[in-house]
Order: C-alpha cells, then sequence, then structure tokens
C-alpha cells in the first residue's frame, strides 16, 4: 500500500526487507536460469517424477525483465509519463525517486485503481520468485528442467503493458504498428515463447498466461489461444459469428479461445480493505451501489436497474470509481449495507464484488453470463444472492426480494463471507511481492485450480501426438 506516513518511516518501509532480497537477488537477476537440455515429448507428457498431490510442478519461461519488472522500473521512473498514475502513484514515485529506492529489483506495483484491480501476474510471478527456503506454504513447486514441468508460466505482465499503452496513447492501442509499444511487447513475448523448445513439443497447451484486462494481449489471442489462460472472466473473448443461419450474427456467439476445461478464473483484486466479522456493526441500508450507471454491452441492464432502484427506501445509489474520494465513499457504503448489487457491466464481474466480501456485504449478483473464481472450492450460493436478469428488471421486485431475507439467514451469510475473505487475498505482506505467500491466499487457490486442468491438458498433447501430419482440423472449445 501506499505510505502514508513521515518520509523516514516511509524510507525504513522501504527499506526493511530490502537486505533479503539483495542476498537472493544475484541468483535472480533473470527469470530463468541457462536453458535446460532438451527433453523428449514423451517425457512431457508423462507424470511428473517426484510428484505429489501436495504441489504442482512449474517451470518459469524465459522472458528478460523488461517484459515484466522493467515494466514497473518504467512505471514508477520519475521521468514517466504522468498520464500513468493516480494521485496515489504520482506521490508514490516522487517519494521513491526522494529516496534513491525506485530502482529496487522487485518494484512495487501501482496503487492506480485501474490497474491494481488487475494485478494478479504481479502476485503469481512474485511468488515463484521467491527463494526456495521461503516458499514452503506455495502449492507450486518451481522446477528448472522444463521435462519436470506440469506447466510453463509465461511471465509477461500484460495487463500492466497494456494499461501503460493506454495511458500514454489510446489512439494507436488497437494498430498493429511501430508506435504502439503494447503491440510490440506483445510480439516479442509470442516470437520467444513459440519459438522455445517447450511450446513446440506441447503446442502451448501446457503454458500459462495471465490476462486479467480483457485488452490484454489483445492482438496475438489466437496466437496463444491452445494455452492455460488466466482470465477474471470470459466477457472480453466474446466474437460474433458473421456468417450465423439466416444472417442474424447476434444468434452465434461463441467462446472461441476461451474454456472452462482448460482456463481459470481469478479474483479481481479488491480495492477496499478487509472488514473483520468481529468488527462489524449495524448496517441500515438496505441495497448499495457504487460505479458508473452507463456501459456497454451487458452493462445496459445495469441502467435499467439504476433507474428502477434509484429512488427506493433503502436503496443508494451513486456514480463513481475507488479512487481516493471514492474509495472512502465505498467503504462507508458497503460497511454500512445489508446486500452490495452487483450487476454485469461492459464484462460479466467486476472488481465491486470482490470488495463487497471483503466488506461483508452480501453480494446480489445479477449478471446471467458471469463466470466466478474458485468454484468447486467455494459455493458462492452460501454468501451470495443470484438474481435472473429478467427477475431483477421487474418493478419493485428486488427490493422486495431482498426483504423477504430473514436476520438469522443474513448473519449466516456474513459468517459463511467471513470464512472464504481470504480466498481473495493477494497481497503477501511483503516488499516487492517477494516473500511467502498464504497458505489460504489467491495465489494458492489459482495454482489449486491450474493443477485440476493438468491431466486434460496432458490428454490433449497426447491426442496432438497421434493426428497425421498435416492434418489441419477446427479448434473445438466446448465450454460448460
Amino acid at each position: 500500500m501506499a505510505p502514508k506516513t513521515s518520509a523516514l518511516s516511509f524510507t525504513l518501509v522501504l527499506l526493511a526487507p530490502f537486505s533479503l532480497l539483495i542476498l537472493f537477488y544475484s541468483s535472480h537477476r533473470q527469470l530463468h536460469p541457462s536453458p535446460s537440455p532438451t527433453h523428449s515429448l514423451t517425457t512431457i507428457i508423462s507424470p511428473s517424477p517426484n510428484h505429489s498431490l501436495h504441489y504442482i510442478n512449474v517451470y518459469l519461461a524465459d522472458l528478460p525483465r523488461s517484459l515484466n519488472y522493467g515494466l514497473l522500473d518504467n512505471y514508477w521512473s520519475p521521468n514517466s509519463d504522468s498520464r500513468l498514475g493516480s494521485d496515489a502513484d504520482s506521490d508514490l514515485r516522487s517519494r521513491l525517486s526522494s529516496s534513491k529506492s525506485h530502482n529496487l529489483p522487485f518494484p512495487l506495483y501501482p496503487e492506480n485503481p485501474l490497474i491494481k484491480q488487475y494485478s494478479a501476474e504481479y502476485w503469481i510471478l512474485g511468488d515463484l520468485m521467491t527463494p526456495v527456503g521461503l516458499r514452503g506454504s506455495s502449492f507450486a513447486r518451481r522446477v528448472f528442467d522444463v521435462g519436470e514441468a506440469d506447466v510453463v508460466f509465461v511471465p509477461f505482465f500484460a495487463t500492466l503493458s497494456a494499461e501503460m499503452q493506454l495511458g500514454k496513447g489510446k489512439g494507436v492501442f488497437r494498430k498493429r504498428v511501430d508506435g504502439n509499444e503494447d503491440y510490440m511487447r506483445q510480439r516479442e513475448v509470442v516470437d520467444l515463447v513459440r519459438s522455445s523448445e517447450a511450446w513446440k513439443r506441447s503446442g502451448g497447451r501446457d503454458h500459462v498466461f495471465v490476462l486479467t484486462d480483457p485488452v490484454a494481449m489483445w492482438h496475438v489471442k489466437d496466437d496463444i489461444a491452445p494455452a492455460i489462460l488466466l482470465v477474471v472472466d470470459f466477457g472480453g473473448w466474446y466474437r460474433t459469428d458473421s456468417k450465423a443461419a439466416c444472417g442474424n450474427s447476434s444468434d452465434m456467439i461463441h467462446h472461441t479461445q476461451v474454456s472452462l476445461l482448460k482456463d481459470v478464473i481469478v479474483p479481481y483484486t479488491h480495492m477496499l480493505p478487509r472488514l473483520f466479522i468481529s468488527d462489524d456493526r449495524d448496517r441500515k441500508t438496505l441495497l448499495y451501489f457504487k460505479g458508473a450507471k452507463h456501459r456497454h454491452r451487458g452493462g445496459l441492464v445495469r441502467e435499467k436497474l439504476w433507474d428502477l432502484l434509484v429512488n427506493k427506501p433503502g436503496v443508494i445509489m451513486e456514480e463513481g470509481f475507488p479512487n481516493a474520494t471514492g474509495k472512502e465513499q465505498s467503504i462507508i457504503g458497503m460497511r454500512g449495507s445489508e446486500f452490495c448489487l452487483h450487476p454485469a457491466g461492459d464484462t460479466p464481474s467486476s472488481c465491486r464484488l470482490f470488495d463487497a466480501i471483503l466488506s461483508l456485504c452480501i453480494p446480489v449478483i445479477v449478471s446471467d453470463q458471469i463466470e466466478l473464481p474458485f468454484e468447486g472450492m467455494i459455493d458462492y450460493s452460501e454468501f451470495s444472492v443470484f438474481v435472473p436478469v429478467s427477475s431483477a428488471l421487474q418493478p419493485n421486485w428486488l427490493v422486495g426480494h431482498l426483504r423477504s431475507f430473514s436476520t438469522k439467514q443474513k448473519d449466516t451469510f456474513r459468517r459463511n463471507m467471513a470464512q472464504i475473505q481470504p480466498i481473495f487475498e493477494y497481497d503477501n505482506g511483503h516488499q516487492g511481492g517477494i516473500g511467502p505467500i498464504p497458505v489460504n491466499g489467491a495465489v494458492n487457490h489459482i495454482w489449486k485450480k491450474i493443477y485440476q486442468k493438468v491431466p486434460m491438458i496432458k490428454e490433449s498433447i497426447i491426442r496432438e501426438r497421434r493426428k497425421p501430419k498435416g492434418l489441419s482440423l477446427p479448434r473445438r472449445c466446448h465450454c460448460t
């Protein structure tokens, strides 16, 4: 978090763990050691030696620092474009510059909420970069021989790269031109990874990319479609088939590159601090929502809901985003309300859901297309209210439905919510994200979900081997 005390205490916070970083940084100057010997495909797809149900073996793809921590170096540079950062980041950039600590081997992640909400890429890589002796709590076991790996993690900060380009020059973001630095980085990643022996042996099926922002790696999605994609939802991956029957393209919308069979839904990073159930107080408001009224695609439902609810007794509908001022308003609003509305926006989900959970505000999910993190590990119906769009848009229905819940039911929802709050925490409490991760935190649950995909991935690789040379089959993604 951004320092809030004096410059002296700020410096101490930065430097306290610095000696630990120095001890192992020399052996981690690059994200990967020298290339390991070539192994046969049979070695890769067979069960990993010494494998245990207690961890997943992860190999770190060899990418230059410029594609991950180097992006943060640029972000925190005193000469960084001022349009990139929020007020909190501008202040922190100034402090880092004055304390001569802006070139840390493992920099801080931005506090800008537009970027921070997608910070999963930072925390997952931080876990893998933590020295072996400190990684006992992680479900992932980093291996340095690709032949021992269950998956290959690609350490590209794709979301940060995209957001930095949007901050610098939004006009060229969708163009494949030299002036689009994000596009150039995307191409560099794809060229490096797809030329590796690991990719060639598996067709990329065992590679893991973190694509939390829907626009991350926008230009190369076809190139990495076979891989395991970590996404916050499938909303940014819809494509309309222009050859649909009767010329009505709206009848044929497919997930062309994502599937629950191979990909993993991960949480947004919450913006609001955790409220412990022991600190919970009386809640005077029935239903609370803070966000933008006008959105696109699925967000059109939000506008209709807004008009239905805005003047209802016990309901608060506020426009805004959790920046410096909005954050304090959101804390007060969520902690003082029984229920928090979660309608779809441009995509089916948002970080608002996880802010509600951390605030012990019972989520009311009005989003028919939503996919949620860690399903199968947790049951959202034990602490959330799911409402079909068709019902929510009936006048007076939603407020009446929420008022029908008894105090006992609402208390049970909050007790259940308090138990699963840690699952949505990324921050490990260590400088630069380097250090032991919580056993029950978000990163470990992500590794466990990836581990569930491994048998299917290995089967897919074996199936590909027996395909006659030169035979081309259309890619099929079954989303269930």
